[in-house]
């Protein structure tokens, strides 16, 4: 019997493991030594966090960042053929959504490695639970470019979008450029369109607010440095 991969989400910030997630995946996480990780330090310590008895020495890490070689990681599932389960870690939320273990999860459906998703937050779908837009038909478009010209093009496109599909778009940004990406989408987008900013998710200074583009040039919510997601809707 092949051991399995458990996709096991982390907590978006500072908050207790158990607050945000079910008993299930500290359950998981008691009986894992093995881990594919993409921060070595953190991920040890919400291991720590969620499961304060479990021996650190114990554990075996296999990192995978944007430096990880493919021929390395192709190796990282070697471990399931002797009959051990290991655990994908994200820095933040869920794995392989927005996170560099999609590659791991498609080796594991290639060596027919049975793929265990656990419940846990996911600041995506959260945003878009709570943004009051279209739930039925929506897009997740990751980070638009950095470039100023590209980037209103690209905001430009996806309002075009969300009109002809009537699919709300979903995007993020780095947290030390979101005051930038805010008044982007204020002077590029028309004032009828709907944005929906969702900041710190389950954390206690959480912000959500959907509102018109009229609107929001009215008001100037905190998004120094804090993880956000943004959706528009036309």
């Amino acid at each position: 019997m092949f051991g399995k991969l458990y996709l096991i989400p982390t907590t978006l910030g500072d908050t207790e493991p158990l607050e945000v997630m079910p008993l299930s995946v500290k359950k998981v996480v008691e009986q894992i030594d093995y881990y594919i990780v993409e921060n070595e330090k953190s991920a040890r310590r919400f291991i720590k966090k969620i499961s304060p008895k479990k021996s650190q020495p114990s554990l075996q890490l296999m990192l995978l960042d944007k430096y990880t070689e493919e021929i390395e990681t192709r190796k990282y599932l070697d471990v399931c053929k002797e009959g051990i389960n290991v655990g994908l870690l994200s820095e933040a939320g869920v794995p392989a959504v927005a996170d560099p273990g999609a590659s791991i999860v498609k080796l594991a459906h290639e060596n027919n490695i049975k793929v265990v998703p656990l419940v846990g937050p996911s600041s995506i779908l959260m945003a878009m639970m709570s943004s009051g837009m279209n739930g039925q038909n929506f897009a997740f478009n990751g980070y638009l470019p950095i470039d100023k010209a590209d980037r209103k093009r690209a905001i430009k496109e996806l309002e075009k979008l969300s009109k002809e599909k009537d699919q709300s778009q979903i995007f993020i940004e780095t947290p030390y450029r979101n005051e930038k990406m805010f008044a982007d989408l204020k002077v590029t987008l028309t004032p009828n369109t709907n944005l929906c900013i969702a900041v710190d998710i389950t954390l206690p200074t959480e912000f959500i607010k959907t509102d018109s583009i009229q609107n929001w040039k009215k008001q100037t919510p905190d998004l120094h440095k804090k993880p956000a997601i943004f959706i528009i809707h036309k």
